[in-house]
């Protein structure tokens, strides 16, 4: 059925990964629609859906297939390691530098894109410029699984099991990747005795790249709420976070003294933050986890929630993580 779109854009076959895509693209741009109407009436929510719908559709979908009839490398250009895991595996790195200068520099600008663009881009515009406006995974949370944004788990308990799983996937393909660098420049299938393929690359393909980010992160919608993968087990959020939390312009501001306590703020994010206790305090919302959707200001009735970039004030001694009654100070 779409092989007749497979070679009008590259010229191939069409192949289970083309079909994936393209129903991706609908799934988002369908559900995008949707977006469009709820939220009318507000600008920010309205251009932030145009650019994931963008950079799904041209981006990630489009351009790497006409890249392939111009006889280039099918690549991603804005799907940064770690969550383009596979970046420096031997055999595309081969095929990178086989295709000659752009493969040079496919690898070049994949490798700036991770080390200097995203910390420099997260520093003044927190996570959000990448989870909520580039991101294919977040994109596809925003548009096809905004109905249920407002099942995630507002816990102490979640937050922990957030914590810990999201900072095991990132060591996991950080290690994973240290092994794979270190097969390719020694000419070996082995570190420590142990086999690079069998022990960190297809454990990792499998169990996190297809199972985790594809089949319970788009699956677990309708239970645990539309970021499930951002939220628990995105490598590429969990490095991001670290420097949001702490080396970064971005935050929500709030104004205590205008909260109506009405709660739905809460309701409606994604990420499990409890914004209305925040909110209470007039405290300022800094957290690792907060991709920047920004509809918990959208469904503020009073408009106590703004996101902005502004200068560091007050980081030094950042406040204290509050989820429900309870409170966290960073040092935990």
């Amino acid at each position: 059925m779409v092989e007749p779109l497979k070679k009008a854009l590259s010229g191939g076959e069409a192949s289970q990964w083309f079909l994936y895509g393209l129903l991706y693209c609908i799934s988002m741009l369908v559900m995008g629609v949707r977006m469009y109407i709820k939220y009318r009436h507000n600008v920010y929510q309205m251009v932030r859906t145009t650019s994931v719908l963008f950079f799904q559709i041209v981006f990630a979908f489009l351009i790497p297939e006409i890249m392939v009839r111009l006889q280039m490398p099918y690549y991603d250009f804005k799907n940064a390691f770690p969550l383009d895991y596979d970046f420096f595996f031997q055999w595309n790195i081969k095929s990178l530098i086989n295709s000659g200068g752009i493969g040079l520099f496919i690898l070049v600008w994949g490798t700036v894109l991770t080390l200097v663009i995203v910390p420099i881009m997260v520093y003044f515009f927190g996570k959000r410029w990448y989870c909520s406006w580039v991101c294919g995974c977040g994109g596809l949370a925003e548009t096809a699984g905004d109905p249920f944004r407002h099942l995630s788990s507002k816990k102490l308990g979640a937050w922990k099991l957030e914590r810990w799983l999201i900072h095991s996937v990132m060591v996991f393909v950080f290690v994973m990747t240290a092994a794979t660098v270190y097969g390719y420049f020694w000419n070996t299938g082995e570190v420590f005795g142990l086999n690079i393929y069998k022990t960190f690359q297809q454990p990792y393909g499998f169990l996190i790249g297809a199972t985790f980010s594809g089949v319970i992160g788009v699956g677990f919608y309708p239970m645990l709420g539309n970021r499930v993968w951002c939220r628990f087990g995105c490598p590429m959020a969990g490095y991001m976070g670290i420097i949001q939390r702490f080396k970064s312009r971005f935050r929500i501001t709030t104004n205590g003294g205008q909260c109506i306590s009405c709660g739905n703020c809460s309701t409606y994010c994604e990420q499990g933050i409890d914004v209305r206790a925040y909110a209470q305090k007039g405290q300022n919302i800094v957290r690792a986890s907060c991709v920047g959707c920004g509809v918990c200001s959208a469904v503020c009735p009073r408009g106590v929630l703004n996101l902005e970039n502004g200068a560091e004030e007050g980081r030094t001694d950042l406040p204290p993580i509050i989820i429900g009654n309870e409170s966290i100070k960073v040092a935990e």
